[in-house]
């Protein structure tokens, strides 16, 4: 699931398994908060802890579900029939199933060739999400049919069997039945063992309108008038593989769709809201190459006749992987050929990538417990990656990659001899072979991989998962005649600062090292298992630089001495230090000067090396980090000089670049203008802001409609230096846009307007009907990151309005990703007290986590400010005096 990037050459320069090795990748992605994607704030987890949590008894399970429901979608309710083929393993006068918001009307067990018994009693633990349905007499060990009739609501939380608001092309306002089931809330939609090893096949069928649209994990098997009533149709489908009750999936609605066949044969469709049927295309060829490309590099054939993926108004998560049925947030699928920007097409191809890996990687083989989560969604988010260079070489999705996911992840981490890409792909078959329609844990993924290979894959990987956190590598380095000796040592990175605690932690790290006299190519590469090593590099010159974590791809940061810094600065500004490199050791620079290893102004002068960079992967890393900066300085008095600071580091590539796309430009080229613009503007650059304004001018009077790549960095401009006018006219065109893509892209951008009654309308808006539920969380924390003053308003808002947010996102991801976007921005040490206090007296069970990560990021931010304040304001009236000549 995805809550919401490199070359072939890149690809192939990597260490160990081609691509970023799959086993630390895996391990990082589980850990990156990322743009997407949720892990976790899992159902599992939302659960007040109030006593221990106990698995489901073992003594009943499925062997196969057999459900009717039939929704009703003015009402709101559903009835549904659930006859269960069973296992009784154990003598028992109880059955207990998860079971939640869903009563149960009548309950039987008939065991096989015996007779029916009646329950005469259902016990429900709400707070446990359980029902204890009890038996007059004891139930034999044996099989048998479990039957339950019941009622449940579509609640409109976006979880479970919900409801989703729609308009149809003539304006009317529709209701269509969704689910969304992962973690733990297909309970919701009916009574089941709700635990991802308990598997079992479904025969599921839909009483619908006869005029919907009816979908399901299969493909239709039957579709016949409905006895009772003749505007309905009975749809059945086809049984479905064993299956994990989190990936059940069903959706009720009015929808176009376009298809085409895999070159396997599988039947791809993709389902779009009436009318929009063109937007499905491109979609539609991502997961027709997508399919024959898993096929082959796992070879195990997808298991499922079908394939949907359907864009759903009302969505949560950015998609979910139910087997045979992906949904998607209609951003996260739908492009349209004139007015949907590069970075939305390049958002398709990683999700719909992501999704489909899940249905090998997730659902024919499932976690065990959601403990070992992380291995299907780090394993998906690494694969997402080879899939979307397999289809679009030319986004350079790798290295993109290693800022999108790679730097995320060590963020979030750090609070508190090689074998080929053939052996892991073996591996990958062995595991998925030897547990198709099963469970595993994450060291049966260590053993297959190990047994492929021949290395000690499980000992190595140990050392990363069962223990906090990565390592620091400090490196220095000396000249003996020819040769030159690297001194290396290793301890725990840690946020706050060097680790202070006994018995540091020590990791096996794989590193790799290259000098400038061969930069794409390890001159060396060592496995460091010890807290010290030294190291010889034979035949480098005095005047060579030598650089660690060749490809950015090792999971560990690196410090260098000042002297081989220093000599790494030219391989910035001359570009030879490849790009991913460059990305990586600025990336380190900025992580090092947050946790007060180094000062912030040393990584201000690397920047500044940055004047030639022309890769837009580079540039959205320098960039993500100065807006941290410019956050955290937007406290003191002198927020005005890190503006200028980015106007310096920005106007030579803005000049470069133009506004105009230049004959023979790309998919990157775009993703850079339209970065390096909004930067400038956003900034107060005079002639940016003054053309955004003209061009903003045409667009609004029909004159010359802008590009979809320029109408984010132009909306922000003029909101960022616009009045109420501005404001009112953005919200015209919010009011007037037929794509939800364009919505969002206003929705995002609002809170950047800049006057205290302006920022307080679009709070006020983002509660509205005119936004989506699950948008409401990025206008408001668009507020929060716009502005001093906005992160103030933003706060208050959310407490004065927290009974609404927290029954409208309960127990989601969403109540997680509200809290972030909203307080991390603080960096004053009272503030962390006070965020802690509210939500003492305001529990949000399932963002117990972001919370404690948040107080502990805003105390971070606020002893950065003290520590480096004063010698970052005199760098800046420093370079104002004498303007550097680089």
């Amino acid at each position: 699931m995805w809550l919401a990037a490199a070359a072939p050459s890149l690809a192939r320069r990597l260490l160990f398994l081609g691509p970023p090795p799959p086993p630390l990748l895996l391990l990082l992605l589980s850990r990156s908060s990322r743009r997407r994607h949720r892990l976790h704030s899992l159902g599992l987890a939302a659960m007040p802890e109030k006593r221990p949590f106990e698995r489901l008894p073992a003594d009943v399970s499925p062997i196969n579900y057999s459900l009717c429901l039939k929704p009703d979608l003015l009402d709101f309710t559903f009835e549904g029939k659930l006859e269960a083929a069973a296992q009784v393993r154990q003598a028992t006068n109880q059955i207990v199933m998860n079971c939640a918001d869903i009563d149960i009307i009548t309950a039987s067990y008939a065991p096989e060739g015996d007779e029916e018994i009646h329950a005469t009693g259902f016990n429900y633990q709400n707070e446990d999400e359980k029902v204890t349905l009890s038996f007059p007499s004891t139930l034999q060990t044996g099989t048998g049919t479990l039957k339950i009739d019941f009622v449940g609501e579509l609640n409109d939380k976006m979880k479970g069997f919900y409801r989703s608001k729609y308009t149809t092309p003539s304006g009317e306002v529709r209701y269509a039945a969704v689910t969304q089931f992962e973690a733990t809330d297909a309970r919701r939609a009916f009574p089941c063992w709700d635990e991802p090893a308990i598997k079992a096949t479904f025969d599921i069928s839909l009483v619908v309108p006869k005029d919907r649209v009816a979908l399901s994990n299969m493909n239709v098997i039957d579709r016949k008038p409905y006895p009772d009533d003749e505007n309905l149709v009975e749809v059945k489908f086809a049984r479905t593989p064993v299956m994990s009750t989190y990936l059940v999936a069903f959706v009720v609605g009015e929808y176009d769709f376009v298809e085409t066949r895999s070159k396997d044969g599988v039947c791809v469709r993709v389902y779009t809201p009436v009318g929009k049927a063109e937007q499905g295309k491109f979609a539609l060829e991502v997961a027709a190459k997508t399919l024959p490309f898993y096929k082959d590099y796992f070879n195990v054939p997808y298991p499922l006749p079908k394939i949907d993926l359907i864009a759903i108004a009302d969505f949560a998560a950015g998609a979910m992987e139910n087997w045979g049925l992906v949904t998607y947030r209609e951003t996260a699928l739908l492009i349209d050929p004139k007015n949907s920007c590069s970075s939305s097409r390049q958002w398709v191809a990683l999700v719909v990538g992501h999704e489909l890996a899940h249905q090998w990687f997730g659902n024919l083989v499932t976690m065990e417990w959601w403990t070992h989560l992380w291995l299907n969604e780090g394993f998906a988010s690494w694969i997402e990656y080879l899939c979307v260079d397999h289809c679009f070489p030319e986004y350079d999705i790798w290295t993109q990659f290693v800022s999108a996911d790679y730097t995320r992840a060590q963020e979030l981490d750090a609070l508190d001899n090689s074998h080929p890409i053939e052996d892991f792909k073996k591996g990958m078959n062995m595991y998925l072979t030897k547990f198709q329609q099963k469970n595993a844990a994450t060291e049966d993924l260590w053993e297959s991989l190990e047994n492929a290979s021949g290395k000690p894959i499980a000992a190595v990987m140990n050392t990363w998962t069962k223990q906090m956190g990565f390592p620091l590598i400090y490196v220095e380095a000396e000249q003996v005649e020819d040769d030159r000796l690297l001194r290396l040592s290793q301890k725990k990175f840690c946020a706050s600062g060097s680790y202070v605690g006994e018995d540091c932690p020590q990791w096996m790290v794989p590193i790799t090292i290259s000098t400038s006299e061969d930069p794409n190519q390890a001159k060396l590469k060592i496995l460091m298992d010890k807290p010290e090593m030294n190291v010889v590099l034979k035949n480098v010159k005095p005047d060579q630089w030598v650089k660690l974590n060749l490809g950015t791809v090792g999971f560990y940061r690196t410090q260098y001495s000042s002297a081989m810094l220093e000599s790494l600065l030219p391989g910035i500004r001359d570009l030879s230090l490849p790009p991913v490199d460059r990305l990586g050791l600025q990336n380190d620079l900025f992580s090092l000067a947050r946790a007060g290893i180094i000062s912030t102004v040393e990584v201000l002068k690397v920047m500044e090396a940055f004047v030639n960079e022309p890769n837009y992967t580079v540039w959205s890393d320098l960039s993500c980090n100065l807006g941290i900066l410019s956050t955290l300085l937007s406290h003191t008095d002198f927020y005005e000089e890190i503006q200028e600071f980015v106007k310096d580091v920005f106007s030579p590539i803005g000049e470069r670049l133009g506004w105009d796309p230049k004959p023979g430009e790309g998919h990157l080229d775009a993703l850079l203008r339209g970065l390096v613009l909004g930067k400038l503007g956003k900034a107060g650059h005079k002639a940016t802001l003054e053309e955004a304004r003209r061009r903003f001018k045409d667009h609004v009077e029909g004159k010359q409609i802008l590009s979809a790549d320029l109408r984010s960095p132009v909306y922000l401009t003029v909101l960022k230096h616009g009045d109420g006018t501005t404001l009112d006219i953005m919200l015209k065109l919010h009011k007037q846009a037929d794509m939800q893509e364009e919505k969002n892209r206003i929705e995002r951008v609002l809170g950047a307007t800049p006057l205290p009654d302006l920022i307080q309308k679009v709070l006020t808006f983002a509660l509205s009907e005119e936004v989506r539920p699950q948008d409401t969380v990025s206008v408001i924390g668009g507020v929060a990151g716009g502005s001093k003053h906005g992160r103030k308003a933003a706060w208050k808002f959310i407490k004065d309005n927290w009974e609404e947010l927290y029954n409208r996102y309960q127990g989601g991801f969403l109540i997680s990703r509200l809290i972030k976007l909203s307080v991390e921005g603080f960096a004053v040490d009272k503030m962390a007290g006070e965020v802690k206090a509210f939500f003492e007296s305001h529990p949000a069970p399932s963002a117990e986590r972001t919370i404690q990560q948040c107080c502990e990021n805003i105390l971070l931010n606020a002893a950065w400010l003290k520590r480096d304040a004063e010698s970052i304001h005199q760098y800046l009236l420093q370079r104002k005096a004498s303007p550097p000549t680089v």
